[in-house]
């Protein structure tokens, strides 16, 4: 099965840094504008994904939760999510005190991997 999310090795190192501060974490990416428009680190459960929210999948263990419309806007593409330095729009996630910021590269997948995605999970 081909997942929808993957990290980078940048990423990885912040997620294990944020993880000894904060204990498990989880993400979510709202659709709208804004500090929307990135991906957000919460503690797990600091944050509660809406109905019908969709989890794309998991990333070191993490959750990453995205909103149902965003879904379906970007549903043919694959998440790459990377570490930026400095300041986002946002001042929630928890890695801004670190002068960083999540960030999401899209594609489209290719037709063969479309064939073959993990399924997504619905908030109930």
């Amino acid at each position: 099965m081909i997942k929808r999310i993957d990290i980078t090795d940048t990423a990885k190192e912040l997620i294990k840094q944020l993880k000894e501060t904060h204990g498990e974490l989880m993400f979510y990416q709202a659709g709208g504008c804004c500090e929307g428009t990135q991906p957000q680190c919460f503690e797990k459960g600091g944050y509660y994904p809406r109905m019908n929210d969709v989890m794309l999948g998991e990333i070191e263990n993490c959750e990453f939760w995205v909103d149902k419309d965003l879904f379906e806007y970007w549903k043919y593409s694959h998440f790459t999510l990377d570490v930026l330095e400095g300041f986002g729009v946002g001042g929630f996630s928890l890695e801004t005190p670190l002068g960083k910021t999540f960030k999401i590269h899209y594609r489209l997948f290719t037709p063969e991997e479309l064939e073959n995605l993990e399924e997504v999970k619905l908030m109930d």
